[in-house]
């Protein structure tokens, strides 16, 4: 990297400065010449170190702003030349032994520097003095005080030099957080206080909470570029456990901090460690900000009592300010007229950092460059642009759909749904309903928003469903055709292991589940509701207390949650009519009647499956619902295959004695009569 001109004034300042200690330590030789040995008793003559010139147009060197920063004294920048002075030119250190003869001592020491050196005090070298406080010198070897050797930390020579980098003990644990995007509006207010505030004086320590991780980080470097520093970022589970290691590590963090002009980001997630930042925050002086889900109470910093700590909540982006970062991540590609943003922002609550990302993608692919093994090839030649634009929208939905999915995949099931409309063998009333449900996503942003009902209240925007019915009657077979027709993931839930026994911890199962699930709106099938939502029991003590508090956070999230939940049930009954009445679409499965199964069986087999003499009419004796049909259907399919045979009736007849004995059932006469 070129040298700036400030990094080469910077060096020769530097340079000068150490000529100016070989002055000093050549005029001490030769003041001493006369005298009967280098330790006479005669008062030594004191020696100020020269300043070398400065432009004053450029900003100060390094030397003169470590001083300002840490508050020297002449006397102590005057040892730190010394020590700088030797590391730069090892030569010097014939000098300094010649002056310390007895014994030689190649090195500063605090007895030269207090004999020598104008302005000299005694407490220049206390552990309490900046020197060592803030680590800029340490005294090496086990002789007297006076005559240890003292050596500038390598860090610190590096500064003095104008090289940047971070001090390698907090480097294991912090790294440096940069802006990957340009926040918005909401976001950048944020940024902006925490600036002011900072420019005021204070806070001791910034608690920002809520929305999620990337954006908390987000709004933190920005806020820090903002102030020309820099921003790095820690786990609160690196901080080290043992007292004095800790100290050791805040110290070298405040003097990091103060010489970058630096602030930390501590991303807690931790409750068992809270005490641990807490005391960290106390003893620490500087810009600390913590980054949490939940609002954190911090203690003022014991260096800062008329600081208090600021707590700032991140909220996700409104639908205008999704709209605005979707224009900005997709550039011109935003005005293509089949790229619809409405139903994009209307579906996909990405926050900025996945917005972005999706946009960046969609981009590269629209200029045809070589993307990951995955993704879709570089169009046709000669395909229309009207058909290259919708194959261009029909790519970020699937993106907004691969992206949601990265937090969810780790605490739900996704389904991979394959049937359609085609595949459900229903009655006339549930069919409407399932359609209903589907048009209700669809519409939902212009009923919302266009329409004004989400001015209303905030509650109640939810689309919640329940499917009862018995197994195999097609309650999730109907989920699937419902993520098909939306384009959307199905994700499934289940509650036994949602459900925990520690107070307060389903909820947070819940709580994570749905947030998660709210950047892509994606069907959410909660399987066997009666689990959690079984009528509620009369409180008679703190677990009936508990249970409530849990089926209660559930309501409330389906009735903000802008995506569809589907709650499946084998028995209706049990589930308590108030909860009933806060579902929006409620759809009751019935057991499949004669005309019913026939049809089932008409479509039961894939047109790829070789069949022959199969009679649906005769199939259709076999009363089981569609669940059970099909896998008599499949193990029919693989008996035939065994024998290189189309299906017939004989391996149906088969595949249903071994159906029926799974479910400790009876095969009647009067349902196999005529197959064969």
């Amino acid at each position: 990297m070129k040298p700036t001109p400030w990094t080469l004034l910077n060096q020769r300042y530097l340079y000068q400065a150490v000529g100016g200690v070989r002055q000093l330590l050549s005029a001490i030789q030769k003041s001493a010449q006369t005298a009967e040995s280098l330790e006479a008793t005669r008062k030594p003559q004191k020696h100020a170190l020269p300043q070398p010139d400065w432009p004053v147009e450029q900003p100060p060197p390094a030397l003169t702003t470590l001083c300002q920063i840490f508050n020297l004294s002449n006397f102590e920048r005057g040892i730190l030349l010394l020590c700088a002075a030797i590391e730069i030119d090892p030569s010097l250190a014939q000098h300094y032994a010649a002056i310390q003869s007895a014994p030689p001592r190649p090195y500063p020491t605090l007895h030269l520097a207090l004999r020598y050196l104008a302005e000299a005090h005694w407490d220049a070298l206390t552990p309490a003095a900046p020197l060592r406080h803030w680590q800029l010198v340490e005294l090496v070897g086990d002789e007297p005080l006076t005559t240890q050797a003292i050596k500038i930390d390598e860090r610190i020579l590096h500064y003095l030099m104008g090289v940047a980098y971070l001090d390698p003990l907090l480097e294991r644990h912090a790294v440096p957080v940069a802006i990957p995007f340009a926040l918005p509006p909401s976001q950048q207010a944020l940024a902006d206080r925490l600036v002011k505030a900072w420019q005021q004086g204070s806070p001791s320590s910034v608690n920002l909470y809520g929305g999620v991780r990337s954006s908390r980080e987000a709004i933190a470097a920005t806020a820090c570029s903002q102030i020309q520093g820099r921003l790095y970022a820690l786990e609160m589970e690196t901080l080290p456990v043992e007292s004095e290691a800790r100290s050791h590590f805040q110290r070298r963090w405040e003097r990091e901090a103060a010489l970058g002009n630096h602030s930390l980001l501590i991303t807690a997630s931790t409750p068992e460690k809270a005490a641990l930042l807490q005391s960290f925050i106390q003893r620490q002086q500087g810009r600390i900000i913590v980054s949490s889900e939940d609002p954190l109470p911090l203690p003022p910093s014991t260096r800062q009592q008329t600081n208090q700590p600021l707590r700032l909540e991140v909220a996700s982006p409104s639908t205008a300010e999704q709209m605005l970062l979707w224009q900005r991540s997709l550039g011109a590609l935003s005005n293509s007229e089949p790229l619809e943003l409405g139903p994009i922002v209307s579906q996909f609550k990405l926050e900025p950092e996945g917005i972005f990302q999706v946009g960046e993608r969609i981009r590269a692919q629209a200029m045809g460059d070589h993307l990951p093994e995955g993704e879709l090839e570089r169009e046709p030649e000669g395909e229309p642009e009207r058909e290259l634009e919708e194959r261009l929208a029909e790519r970020l939905w699937q993106a907004c759909r691969q992206q949601a999915r990265t937090t969810l995949d780790d605490l739900a099931q996704r389904l991979n749904p394959t049937a359609t409309w085609e595949d459900l063998v229903l009655p006339e009333p549930q069919l409407r309903t399932l359609q209903a449900i589907v048009a209700s996503v669809q519409q939902r942003s212009q009923v919302y928003e266009t329409w004004g009902f989400s001015q209303k209240s905030n509650r109640g925007l939810g689309i919640s469903a329940l499917f009862a019915g018995s197994s195999g009657t097609g309650k999730t077979l109907s989920a699937e055709v419902l993520a098909q027709a939306l384009k959307l993931d199905l994700y499934r839930i289940d509650l036994s292991a949602v459900v925990s026994k520690y107070i307060g911890e389903t909820e947070k199962n819940l709580r994570r589940i749905f947030d998660a699930a709210e950047q892509g709106g994606v069907i959410l099938l909660f399987d066997e509701a009666d689990a959690l939502f079984g009528k509620r029991s009369e409180v008679k003590d703190s677990h009936d207390r508990h249970a409530n508090i849990e089926v209660s956070y559930l309501l409330q999230r389906m009735e903000t949650y802008r995506g569809l939940a589907i709650l499946t049930t084998n028995f209706k009954r049990a589930i308590d009519p108030a909860f009933l009445r806060r579902i929006r679409f409620v759809v009751s499965f019935p057991f499949p009647d004669m005309a019913q199964r026939q049809e089932i069986w008409r479509r039961i087999f894939p047109t790829q499956t070789p069949t022959s003499g199969l009679a649906p009419n005769k199939l259709a004796q076999l009363t089981v619902p569609g669940g059970n049909i099909y896998s008599i259907a499949m193990n029919a399919a693989f008996l035939a295959s065994a024998e290189a045979s189309p299906v017939r009736m004989q391996h149906v007849l088969q595949a249903a004695q071994s159906e029926y004995t799974k479910l400790d059932k009876k095969l009647a006469d009067a349902e196999v009569r005529g197959w064969i």
